[in-house]
């Protein structure tokens, strides 16, 4: 245990080190979906790198409001690849281009894509077919070599080495990613209005819980 932690904590320096990068990719995402009310913010990936780019994209219309439909997901196998594992969909790069298709993607949408090797034959050809309809595209990678890199506008390395399980990305690649999805989306939405005095003032409250913080919140914001 107290090796897997020192392993994982490897993922916070990483981080630390792509601050700059970081920032830059917010305020492009922020000036591009700053453009059209239509705009769509759109997870990309397969296995464990889609999953965590759904549980940030999720979050988004509890937490700060954001319109459902202005989030969507490009995921290697489809929905039921977020509960097990679809054999080769990581491989499929027609279904990635059919999924293209079938979304409408246009000049207006951003596309994040996550790879931990950074050579996911799906993610990548996500990638190619935005940036030929226009989309802002964000390829992050835990792999320097990856190749998704070279179809994204932007570009983000979290190179955090091997794992402590071998191979297993979904550990210290997969927490760096999730940290990284974290700080992005809520500095874009803080740079959207969504947060108030470090509150989340566009909270959605949809049960007793969250009823009681949001007149809280709504309450301190008055003061």
């Amino acid at each position: 245990l107290s090796l897997m932690i020192e392993n994982q904590s490897e993922s916070i320096q990483v981080i630390k080190n792509n601050i700059g990068n970081i920032e830059k990719i917010v305020d492009a995402i922020f000036v591009h979906i700053s453009l059209s009310n239509k705009s769509r913010i759109i997870y990309a990936g397969a296995g464990t790198s889609a999953r965590i780019g759904v549980q940030d994209g999720v979050e988004l219309y509890p937490t700060f409001g954001w319109p459902v439909h202005r989030v969507d997901f490009l995921i290697a196998g489809g929905k039921e690849a977020l509960l097990s594992s679809i054999e080769g969909a990581e491989d499929d790069q027609k279904y990635a281009l059919k999924m293209t298709e079938n979304m409408s993607l246009s000049k207006n949408d951003v596309v994040i894509a996550l790879a931990a090797s950074g050579n996911t034959p799906f993610t990548k050809k996500i990638l190619k077919e935005s940036k030929k309809k226009g989309a802002l595209t964000i390829a992050i990678s835990n792999n320097p070599n990856g190749l998704v890199l070279d179809y994204a506008d932007y570009k983000l390395i979290l190179d955090t080495g091997p794992e402590v399980i071998s191979g297993s990305t979904r550990l210290k690649a997969g927490t760096a990613q999730k940290i990284c999805l974290n700080m992005i989306s809520s500095m874009l939405m803080i740079k959207l209005g969504r947060v108030k005095n470090g509150k989340m003032n566009f909270l959605v409250a949809n049960n007793e819980k969250l009823k009681k913080r949001k007149a809280q919140i709504t309450l301190s914001l008055k003061k």
